[in-house]
Protein backbone atom coordinates (compact mmCIF):
# COMPACT_ATOMS: atom_id res chain seq x y z
CA UNK A 1 0.00 0.00 0.00
CA UNK A 2 1.54 3.15 -1.05
CA UNK A 3 1.98 5.80 1.96
CA UNK A 4 -0.77 8.28 0.96
CA UNK A 5 -2.10 10.88 3.75
CA UNK A 6 -5.20 9.55 3.57
CA UNK A 7 -4.20 5.87 4.26
CA UNK A 8 -2.92 7.62 7.19
CA UNK A 9 -5.84 9.65 8.22
CA UNK A 10 -8.05 6.12 7.85
CA UNK A 11 -5.82 4.58 10.29
CA UNK A 12 -5.68 7.17 12.90
CA UNK A 13 -9.29 7.64 13.06
CA UNK A 14 -9.49 3.69 13.76
CA UNK A 15 -7.19 4.02 16.75
CA UNK A 16 -8.96 7.13 18.09
CA UNK A 17 -12.14 4.99 18.21
CA UNK A 18 -10.75 2.22 19.20
CA UNK A 19 -8.86 3.95 22.34
CA UNK A 20 -11.70 6.40 22.99
CA UNK A 21 -12.33 6.92 26.82
CA UNK A 22 -15.06 4.81 27.82
CA UNK A 23 -17.88 7.69 28.25
CA UNK A 24 -17.67 8.67 24.78
CA UNK A 25 -19.22 7.62 21.41
CA UNK A 26 -17.04 5.30 19.10
CA UNK A 27 -18.64 5.63 15.72
CA UNK A 28 -16.67 7.35 13.08
CA UNK A 29 -17.38 8.46 9.65
CA UNK A 30 -14.73 8.74 6.55
CA UNK A 31 -16.12 10.62 3.40
CA UNK A 32 -15.12 11.78 0.61
CA UNK A 33 -15.65 11.99 -3.31
CA UNK A 34 -15.02 8.73 -5.84
CA UNK A 35 -11.50 8.15 -6.78
CA UNK A 36 -9.68 9.83 -3.18
CA UNK A 37 -8.56 6.53 -2.28
CA UNK A 38 -11.00 5.97 0.38
CA UNK A 39 -11.73 2.30 -0.13
CA UNK A 40 -8.38 1.39 -0.37
CA UNK A 41 -7.57 3.09 3.15
CA UNK A 42 -10.21 1.64 4.39
CA UNK A 43 -8.89 -1.69 3.46
CA UNK A 44 -5.42 -0.95 4.44
CA UNK A 45 -6.43 -0.47 7.97
CA UNK A 46 -8.75 -3.86 7.66
CA UNK A 47 -5.63 -5.79 7.25
CA UNK A 48 -3.65 -3.58 9.90
CA UNK A 49 -5.94 -4.22 12.61
CA UNK A 50 -7.66 -7.10 12.66
CA UNK A 51 -10.97 -5.49 11.72
CA UNK A 52 -14.27 -6.83 10.35
CA UNK A 53 -14.84 -5.67 6.90
CA UNK A 54 -17.98 -5.54 5.09
CA UNK A 55 -18.37 -3.46 1.57
CA UNK A 56 -22.07 -2.82 1.20
CA UNK A 57 -23.78 -3.24 -2.30
CA UNK A 58 -26.85 -1.55 -3.86
CA UNK A 59 -28.82 -4.61 -4.20
CA UNK A 60 -28.29 -5.27 -0.45
CA UNK A 61 -31.62 -6.09 1.86
CA UNK A 62 -31.68 -5.77 5.58
CA UNK A 63 -31.44 -9.77 5.98
CA UNK A 64 -28.27 -9.86 3.21
CA UNK A 65 -26.40 -7.00 5.35
CA UNK A 66 -27.10 -9.35 8.32
CA UNK A 67 -25.75 -12.40 6.41
CA UNK A 68 -22.25 -10.47 5.41
CA UNK A 69 -21.44 -9.55 8.83
CA UNK A 70 -22.26 -13.27 10.00
CA UNK A 71 -20.24 -14.58 7.20
CA UNK A 72 -17.16 -12.37 8.29
CA UNK A 73 -17.80 -13.64 11.72
CA UNK A 74 -17.15 -17.28 10.70
CA UNK A 75 -20.73 -18.15 10.23
CA UNK A 76 -20.73 -19.91 7.33
CA UNK A 77 -24.52 -20.61 6.39
CA UNK A 78 -26.37 -17.60 8.89
CA UNK A 79 -29.64 -18.58 9.22
CA UNK A 80 -32.97 -17.07 11.13
CA UNK A 81 -35.16 -14.22 11.06
CA UNK A 82 -33.16 -10.85 11.23
CA UNK A 83 -33.91 -10.55 14.53
CA UNK A 84 -32.32 -13.62 15.38
CA UNK A 85 -29.03 -12.64 12.89
CA UNK A 86 -28.73 -9.44 15.18
CA UNK A 87 -29.21 -11.16 17.83
CA UNK A 88 -25.74 -13.54 16.93
CA UNK A 89 -24.12 -10.76 15.54
CA UNK A 90 -24.23 -8.64 18.68
CA UNK A 91 -22.99 -11.79 21.28
CA UNK A 92 -20.23 -12.11 19.02
CA UNK A 93 -19.22 -9.10 18.51
CA UNK A 94 -19.53 -8.80 22.31
CA UNK A 95 -17.02 -10.91 22.56
CA UNK A 96 -14.25 -8.53 21.65
CA UNK A 97 -15.34 -5.07 22.04
CA UNK A 98 -12.11 -3.67 20.52
CA UNK A 99 -12.26 -5.81 17.29
CA UNK A 100 -13.26 -2.43 14.97
CA UNK A 101 -16.31 -2.78 12.59
CA UNK A 102 -15.14 -1.37 8.88
CA UNK A 103 -18.58 -0.60 6.68
CA UNK A 104 -17.19 0.69 3.03
CA UNK A 105 -19.70 2.29 0.96
CA UNK A 106 -22.06 3.07 4.12
CA UNK A 107 -23.89 5.63 2.42
CA UNK A 108 -25.83 3.25 0.93
CA UNK A 109 -26.83 1.97 4.07
CA UNK A 110 -28.37 5.55 4.66
CA UNK A 111 -29.95 5.66 1.45
CA UNK A 112 -32.10 2.23 2.24
CA UNK A 113 -32.80 3.11 5.45
CA UNK A 114 -30.79 0.73 6.42
CA UNK A 115 -28.53 2.75 8.96
CA UNK A 116 -30.16 2.30 12.24
CA UNK A 117 -29.07 -1.48 12.25
CA UNK A 118 -25.48 -0.06 12.48
CA UNK A 119 -26.57 1.81 15.53
CA UNK A 120 -28.13 -0.78 17.15
CA UNK A 121 -24.82 -3.06 16.30
CA UNK A 122 -22.69 -0.47 17.56
CA UNK A 123 -25.00 0.46 20.53
CA UNK A 124 -25.33 -2.76 22.13
CA UNK A 125 -21.83 -4.56 21.43
CA UNK A 126 -20.19 -1.20 22.10
CA UNK A 127 -17.87 -1.60 19.45
CA UNK A 128 -16.08 0.62 17.44
CA UNK A 129 -17.53 1.22 13.72
CA UNK A 130 -16.04 3.19 11.14
CA UNK A 131 -18.32 4.27 8.49
CA UNK A 132 -16.80 4.58 4.84
CA UNK A 133 -18.62 6.84 2.45
CA UNK A 134 -18.91 9.25 -0.19
CA UNK A 135 -18.87 13.07 -0.14
CA UNK A 136 -22.18 13.56 1.05
CA UNK A 137 -22.06 10.58 3.93
CA UNK A 138 -21.99 13.19 6.65
CA UNK A 139 -24.98 15.06 5.33
CA UNK A 140 -27.16 12.24 4.90
CA UNK A 141 -26.41 11.47 8.34
CA UNK A 142 -27.97 14.28 9.93
CA UNK A 143 -31.04 12.96 9.10
CA UNK A 144 -30.46 10.07 11.36
CA UNK A 145 -30.32 12.41 14.44
CA UNK A 146 -29.74 9.13 16.60
CA UNK A 147 -27.12 8.18 14.50
CA UNK A 148 -25.70 11.35 14.19
CA UNK A 149 -25.10 12.07 17.90
CA UNK A 150 -22.77 8.55 17.86
CA UNK A 151 -20.41 10.03 15.88
CA UNK A 152 -16.87 10.73 17.78
CA UNK A 153 -14.76 12.26 14.75
CA UNK A 154 -15.54 12.98 11.10
CA UNK A 155 -13.08 12.87 8.69
CA UNK A 156 -12.58 13.97 5.27
CA UNK A 157 -10.75 12.20 2.65
CA UNK A 158 -8.42 14.96 0.70
CA UNK A 159 -7.18 15.27 -2.99
CA UNK A 160 -3.62 13.94 -3.23
CA UNK A 161 -0.82 16.43 -3.59
CA UNK A 162 2.49 16.13 -5.23
CA UNK A 163 4.09 13.96 -2.63
CA UNK A 164 1.11 12.01 -2.93
CA UNK A 165 1.46 11.47 -6.70
CA UNK A 166 5.28 10.76 -6.07
CA UNK A 167 4.34 7.98 -3.29
CA UNK A 168 2.16 6.61 -5.89
CA UNK A 169 4.47 6.68 -9.02
CA UNK A 170 7.41 5.41 -6.55
CA UNK A 171 5.09 2.45 -5.46
CA UNK A 172 3.29 1.55 -8.60
CA UNK A 173 5.99 1.97 -11.10
CA UNK A 174 9.78 2.52 -9.25
CA UNK A 175 11.61 2.52 -12.60
CA UNK A 176 9.44 5.43 -14.50
CA UNK A 177 11.26 8.48 -14.19
CA UNK A 178 8.68 11.57 -14.08
CA UNK A 179 9.93 15.39 -13.53
CA UNK A 180 7.95 16.46 -10.09
CA UNK A 181 6.57 19.33 -12.72
CA UNK A 182 4.81 16.56 -14.65
CA UNK A 183 3.71 14.89 -11.97
CA UNK A 184 2.50 17.71 -10.18
CA UNK A 185 0.67 19.00 -13.87
CA UNK A 186 -1.08 15.10 -13.93
CA UNK A 187 -2.10 16.08 -10.17
CA UNK A 188 -3.79 19.11 -11.12
CA UNK A 189 -5.63 17.76 -14.27
CA UNK A 190 -7.06 14.33 -12.79
CA UNK A 191 -8.26 16.54 -9.95
CA UNK A 192 -6.13 14.79 -7.18
CA UNK A 193 -7.72 11.91 -7.31
CA UNK A 194 -5.58 8.94 -6.66
CA UNK A 195 -7.81 6.26 -8.76
CA UNK A 196 -7.09 8.58 -12.12
CA UNK A 197 -3.49 9.25 -10.91
CA UNK A 198 -2.38 5.57 -10.94
CA UNK A 199 -4.19 4.75 -14.70
CA UNK A 200 -2.35 8.09 -16.15
CA UNK A 201 0.54 6.62 -14.16
CA UNK A 202 0.26 3.23 -16.24
CA UNK A 203 -0.39 5.45 -19.24
CA UNK A 204 2.92 7.22 -18.80
CA UNK A 205 4.76 4.10 -18.02
CA UNK A 206 3.49 2.47 -21.60
CA UNK A 207 4.43 5.48 -23.41
CA UNK A 208 8.15 5.54 -22.10
CA UNK A 209 8.32 2.27 -23.15
CA UNK A 210 7.14 2.47 -26.63
CA UNK A 211 8.57 6.04 -26.90
CA UNK A 212 12.42 4.65 -25.41
CA UNK A 213 12.39 7.73 -23.48
CA UNK A 214 13.97 7.47 -19.89
CA UNK A 215 12.46 10.67 -18.23
CA UNK A 216 9.13 11.72 -18.92
CA UNK A 217 8.36 15.63 -18.75
CA UNK A 218 6.33 18.18 -19.99
CA UNK A 219 8.34 18.74 -22.99
CA UNK A 220 8.18 15.17 -24.08
CA UNK A 221 5.32 13.90 -22.84
CA UNK A 222 2.15 12.95 -25.04
CA UNK A 223 0.31 9.90 -23.35
CA UNK A 224 -2.87 9.93 -21.66
CA UNK A 225 -4.34 11.65 -18.84
CA UNK A 226 -7.28 10.37 -17.79
CA UNK A 227 -9.60 13.12 -16.34
CA UNK A 228 -12.87 11.72 -16.24
CA UNK A 229 -13.27 13.74 -19.32
CA UNK A 230 -13.86 12.15 -22.88
CA UNK A 231 -10.18 10.98 -23.88
CA UNK A 232 -7.74 13.53 -25.09
CA UNK A 233 -4.18 13.78 -25.68
CA UNK A 234 -1.76 15.18 -22.79
CA UNK A 235 -1.74 19.30 -22.71
CA UNK A 236 1.10 21.00 -21.09
CA UNK A 237 -1.70 24.12 -20.71
CA UNK A 238 -2.14 25.01 -16.83
CA UNK A 239 -5.58 26.64 -16.65
CA UNK A 240 -5.47 30.45 -16.84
Amino acid sequence: MAPLKNVASCLALVDTLVHRAPHLPNIGVFSGFSGYGKSMAAQYCWNRTGALFVEVFDFWTRKKFCQALLAELGVAQPRGTIGDMMDEIIARLGDDPARPVIIDEADKLVDKGMIELVRDINKAAQVPVLLVGEELLPQKLEQHERVHNRVLEWVLAQPCDLADARALADFLYPRLGISDELLDLIREQTGGKARKIATTLNAAASFALTAGVGELTIANYRGRVFTGETPKRFSARRAA
